[in-house]
């Protein structure tokens, strides 16, 4: 089974009903971010909270001048895992949360990730195994696949990891983990 442009289109119509991080939210944090040229601690907390409630709480060990030189630092990074191993070495953030900043800082370039996504790439053939953690290598395992995705389709690569996380709802049975 390969993703084409109408899997793409059916599943960002479904995105919306799922429990998925809000494409309206990733927007402002981008927006936020360019604006500023930073993240505060509050901010990381924000992003951290809507991604993974349960971890979100270690967002407040990082020191506030941290969280604003790694984010400002991230606005010149080019490649892709310098991106997320930079933004994952702040407390709270591994690689699926990290993601959530990247997408925000360049929906052109990057998508949220998570073991939904991994599990929709490893049914449309791409990866041979499924996988419940993910570190900064895997994330850039996954986002080669979604930008070809992304290439053969009219869809950016932040679109396609909605539509993949979307798949994974709809087809998954059983618990996530």
């Amino acid at each position: 089974m390969e993703a084409d442009q109408d899997f793409i289109e059916r599943y960002l119509d479904i995105y919306s009903d799922t429990s998925g991080v809000s494409p309206e939210k990733v927007r402002n944090w981008g927006e936020t971010l360019r604006n500023q040229g930073y993240l505060t601690r509050k901010q990381l907390y924000d992003i951290a909270y809507e991604s993974s409630t349960r971890s979100a709480y270690h967002v407040k060990k990082n020191p506030e001048e941290l969280c604003r030189e790694v984010t400002s630092q991230l606005l010149g990074i080019d490649g892709d895992f310098a991106s997320i191993a930079v933004v994952s070495a702040l407390k709270g953030f591994q690689a699926p949360t990290a993601s959530c900043v990247l997408a925000a800082e360049n929906p052109e370039r990057h998508a949220i990730v998570d073991t939904r996504v991994w599990a929709s790439l490893e049914r449309l053939g791409r990866f041979e195994e499924r996988k419940e953690s993910f570190d900064a290598f895997d994330y850039v395992r996954m986002i080669e696949e979604i930008r070809e995705i992304s290439e053969d389709t009219d869809f950016s690569p932040e679109e396609v990891g909605y539509a993949l996380f979307a798949h994974d709802v709809e087809r998954r049975e059983g618990t996530l983990h």
